[in-house]
């Protein structure tokens, strides 16, 4: 199931084994733990800023859906004066 969502259900365990001692060796020991820290704050700033546009968007619907309200209770008023002036 990890294989599939990774998108590597072709890479079999030999190929990652080889993957793996190949970043090992190209990074170096040291390097790895940083370079797993930097994607990890990535990610979280990416995942961070999806759900800011997903707030942006809610709140900008919302807000449309207010103003719709409003206007709607304004006529409401507006109608109710009249009646009451007749």
């Amino acid at each position: 199931m990890l294989c599939v969502l990774l998108f590597l259900e072709s890479i079999g365990t030999g190929e990652l084994m080889l993957i793996m001692l190949f970043v090992l060796f190209f990074f170096g020991s040291k390097k790895i733990p940083d370079l797993a820290r930097g994607l990890g704050k990535g990610m979280r700033e990416m995942k961070d800023a999806m759900q800011g546009i997903q707030d942006d968007i809610r709140s900008g619907v919302n807000l449309e859906e207010e103003k719709k309200m409003i206007e709607d209770v304004k006529k409401d008023i507006s109608s109710a004066k009249d009646e009451v002036e007749k």
